[in-house]
């Protein structure tokens, strides 16, 4: 019988490197959403690899995929209680946005 492709392995391995670009920009919340996406598509194929294990080819791929996944839940969860930890030792939120604000006019000139 000829070898299949697990269908989410691509999906979860480009949301789990998006996931790490969505740190930075998102401040966390964004690389935690794709790389939970990502984790939970990975482990539905992992159900439907343990059904039948002999029908599909692409093992390996999904195990470098769930790890980049992990990884990209970890760095959005460290770079989201960081962020969290910032805005509290500025003094709340109001001068996290008025730091925020300067910077994009310093960076716009």
């Amino acid at each position: 019988m000829e070898q299949q492709k697990l269908p989410n392995v691509t999906t979860g391995l480009i949301l789990g490197i998006v996931s790490f670009v969505c740190c930075c920009v998102s401040s966390g919340i964004g690389g935690i959403l794709m790389s939970g996406i990502a984790f939970f598509l990975l482990r539905k194929d992992e159900r439907t690899y343990a059904s039948n294990p002999e029908l599909y080819s692409n093992f390996s791929q999904l195990k470098t995929a769930k790890i980049i996944a992990i990884i990209g839940l970890v760095v959005g969860a460290i770079t989201l209680i960081w962020t969290i930890y910032s805005i509290q030792k500025m003094g709340g939120i109001d001068a996290y946005m008025e730091q925020v604000r300067q910077m994009m006019e310093q960076f716009g000139e």
